[in-house]
């Protein structure tokens, strides 16, 4: 079976407006300081923006077992992880809903510590990993497709404000693309090579 290339999709979503013009502008020396206060945080989450990452391919295994090998965090999911991932470990359940893992992950040479929650919002085919620490979230979907399966992965997360966001937009997405492609190259690859049993 040939398979198509994997796809990427960056996208990022900017909830900023314009800079908003505050009334009263020419009374700002009078204001007080819990007011500036309060006016610098609004500005500060109005520049903040939704990232996405998102990535699919098709692979070569029925998707029933392929939603099986990313469910079950004890026995298959570890085996197909890319080398960007280190120190994987069940915390607590194992496979599918109620689990909860920690992991490291190093890109753009910086190493991060992740404790994920799972959930499955449609058991079978839909998985999610919320990261208990931030707003960052992971959602994986398993499709059927002609005997095979249609693997997408999308993680998305709130990003920084002010110029650290800006290159955070630019970098982030590129790195992460590049861990889901590999990621998915080797689900494929542990997909094809498990007995239809396991």
């Amino acid at each position: 079976m040939n398979l198509p290339a994997t796809r990427l999709h960056p996208s990022w979503t900017m909830l900023a407006g314009d800079f908003p013009a505050y009334p009263g502008f020419d009374r700002w020396p009078q204001r007080s300081q819990r007011q500036m206060s309060a006016l610098t945080r609004r500005d500060r989450q109005a520049c903040m923006a939704k990232i996405v990452v998102s990535a699919e391919r098709a692979i070569d295994a029925p998707a029933d077992a392929v939603y099986r090998y990313v469910a079950d965090m004890r026995d298959h999911h570890p085996r197909f992880l890319p080398p960007a991932f280190s120190d994987f470990h069940v915390e607590s359940g194992g496979v599918g809903a109620g689990t909860v893992t920690r992991f490291k992950v190093t890109a753009g040479g910086r190493t991060r510590e992740y404790r994920m929650r799972v959930d499955e919002p449609e058991p079978g085919r839909v998985l999610t990993e919320s990261d208990t620490g931030s707003s960052l979230v992971t959602t994986t979907t398993v499709s059927p497709r002609d005997g095979a399966s249609l693997v997408q992965i999308s993680t998305a997360w709130d990003g920084a404000g002010g110029i650290g966001g800006v290159f955070e937009r630019m970098f982030a997405p590129r790195v992460m693309q590049a861990i889901y492609a590999d990621g998915l190259e080797r689900l494929n690859a542990y997909a094809r090579g498990q007995r239809p049993e396991q």
